[in-house]
């Protein structure tokens, strides 16, 4: 997993509320478990007509936003069903940091494990954030894990909350296989005694 120290980019506005996985990766998609490939059909429903043609109007279709790493969205965000295809989708676009007013707990931890900083923030902070965003690909903001503070283009400086485990395997770019990896010498070493005290096993 990369680390995740400071991000300068483009954020793209998402109002909508009650986002939830299905409209995130639709289920018709889940045929894989690899991390990869899921980027095409972010949002796949509100980006493409039924012939595959783009919705012009989607956020993410416009050419300002087509290379958004930030998306600042609405309340209630990656709620419905558990599937981690979500945030691989969210992640496999591009996208590494989701900012809302909240979001559902598994899709909130799942994006952890996957890169992705997922920010909660209050209504006023988030409509600051989304009027920022809706200025454009000229419009960067600046989300900097480390000082935990989002830079608007303006200047404008939003400090968040978070997890300090959390944070900590961000920085370090940490998943879950990471952080057992990281014990990789003591797993060794127990195992080398199991086989010596249980050959048979």
């Amino acid at each position: 997993m990369e680390k995740f120290e400071k991000l300068t980019g483009i954020a793209a506005p998402m109002p909508l509320v009650n986002i939830d996985t299905d409209m995130i990766i639709p289920k018709v998609f889940l045929k894989s478990i690899q991390r990869t490939g899921f980027g095409k059909n972010l949002f796949d429903e509100m980006r493409y007509n039924r012939d595959g043609t783009e919705i012009a109007d989607f956020v993410l279709n416009q050419p300002q936003y087509r290379k958004a790493e930030i998306l600042v969205a609405g309340d209630n965000f990656g709620c419905g069903s558990s599937r981690e295809h979500a945030p691989w989708a969210i992640a496999d676009f591009g996208i590494k940091c989701v900012v809302s007013t909240s979001f559902a707990d598994i899709f909130f931890n799942n994006c952890f494990k996957n890169g992705i900083l997922p920010i909660v923030l209050p209504q006023e902070q988030v409509d600051l954030l989304m009027a920022d965003a809706e200025k454009g690909e000229n419009a960067r903001m600046t989300v900097d894990l480390e000082a935990q503070e989002i830079t608007t283009s303006d200047g404008a400086v939003v400090t968040f909350e978070v997890d300090a485990f959390k944070k900590q395997c961000l920085l370090e770019g940490l998943d879950d296989i990471g952080q057992t990896l990281q014990k990789e010498a003591s797993i060794q070493s127990y195992e080398a005694q199991m086989t010596q005290a249980r050959p048979w096993v």
